[in-house]
């Protein structure tokens, strides 16, 4: 077996240690940052506050809807207005993968369109990015961890990715303390994305024993906490605050280095048709794909390695031993666990019947397809769609 690992320079964990983030970008020898936040930028202002008395210079670039390559283009004027020569992303999945994707497009010359997949160029980047730090604020999307930035390609109804081993973070900041004041519906969307990024690469084809170990631990994170975290507020337990923002930082780096599946094949064009938030579409969608590939498995390739993953991501989920428990009940929990956090389906995103053959087209050629347990029939996946509406 033949495979990488590839992470965040540095990983710093643990209650209070967004405070360390100043200390650490004066490290790089900055003299000015673009700071990007999401629509709340109170989380961003102790590292403003911070860097400010290290007498490094702090610019403020707000991410107020879904990243896109307008907002990427955006952002690299801001880093030429600023001089910056160094981004901090704080905030959510949008904030982190603007941030990643400034830091990058500022150095390299050109447009975001000459980079991208599918509908870009897809030249690789030659020159390395500013530094990057990124700091989450909700338990979702593991790109503190990533090599790629999703951005939306609105003339084109898709999201797709920039991407590179160079966009990696210098440093991560996993503080379970800013997630204290997540709302309930970004705690439920947020979770089962994260959820079905350690689910999908532990079916992945490739699949390595060092994304399986921490898969198997972030599985286990996201089923005993994400229920109660939904139920009474992650500010009520620091406990659950750990477990998926732990959760969320084992995903990214299982997905950057043993690739996802159909859920997130289906979620980059449906994300960019219907300009819905990236983890409810995840959301919508985890249940049905694992229950559709576990009957193609059984059907197609009984002697498949995934089904025997299958059963072990029923124990994993609802606590039982190997043995007690196969896929099918863990495909229930998923579904309960979905239904109990208020997941709502895709037509509330505006995707009706008739969008769905242009979806599964668009969701056939996507790359995280490539990595699914087996390739999906055109009925499987209309299948999924239909169900996932």
């Amino acid at each position: 077996m033949i495979f990488e690992i590839a992470t965040a320079g540095r990983i710093l964990v643990g209650p209070g240690v967004r405070h360390q983030v100043p200390a650490a970008v004066a490290a790089f020898g900055v003299r000015s940052v673009l700071v990007v936040t999401g629509r709340a930028q109170d989380r961003a202002e102790s590292v403003i506050a911070g860097l400010s008395a290290l007498g490094i210079a702090a610019q403020v670039f707000a991410v107020t809807d879904e990243p896109s390559i307008d907002v990427a283009r955006a952002g690299v004027r801001a880093i030429r207005d600023t001089h910056a020569d160094a981004v901090i992303g704080i905030g959510g999945g949008s904030a982190l993968d603007t941030g990643k994707a400034i830091a990058a497009l500022a150095t390299n010359d050109g447009d975001p369109l000459d980079y991208l997949e599918v509908v870009g160029a897809g030249r690789m980047l030659s020159v390395a990015p500013l530094p990057f730090v990124a700091v989450p604020t909700t338990a979702g999307t593991g790109s503190e961890v990533t090599r790629n930035a999703v951005l939306s390609v609105p003339e084109a109804r898709v999201k797709v990715s920039l991407r590179s081993s160079l966009m990696l973070p210098r440093l991560a900041v996993i503080d379970p303390d800013l997630l204290a004041a997540v709302p309930r519906a970004v705690i439920a969307s947020s979770g089962v994305d994260a959820l079905s990024q350690v689910i999908e690469p532990f079916l992945s084809i490739r699949a390595n024993p060092i994304t399986d170990s921490l898969a198997r631990d972030g599985i286990m994170r996201s089923a005993r906490s994400l229920r109660r975290a939904y139920q009474d507020g992650l500010w009520a337990s620091h406990d659950a605050r750990a477990d998926l923002a732990l959760a969320s930082v084992c995903g990214g780096i299982c997905l950057a280095n043993a690739g996802l599946g159909a859920v997130h094949g289906f979620a980059a064009p449906a994300g960019g048709m219907f300009g819905a938030p990236h983890g409810a579409v995840c959301a919508a969608l985890l249940p049905h794909v694992l229950d559709v590939n576990l009957r193609a498995l059984r059907a197609r390739a009984p002697g498949h390695f995934a089904l025997a993953r299958m059963d072990e991501l029923a124990g994993l989920l609802t606590g039982n031993r190997p043995g007690d428990v196969a896929a099918d009940d863990g495909i229930k929990f998923v579904a309960d666990l979905c239904r109990a956090l208020a997941i709502p389906g895709l037509s509330h995103h505006g995707m009706t019947r008739a969008d769905i053959p242009s979806l599964v087209e668009k969701a056939k050629v996507a790359s995280s397809m490539k990595s699914n347990p087996l390739p999906l029939t055109d009925t499987e996946l209309n299948e999924i769609a239909e169900r996932a509406l």
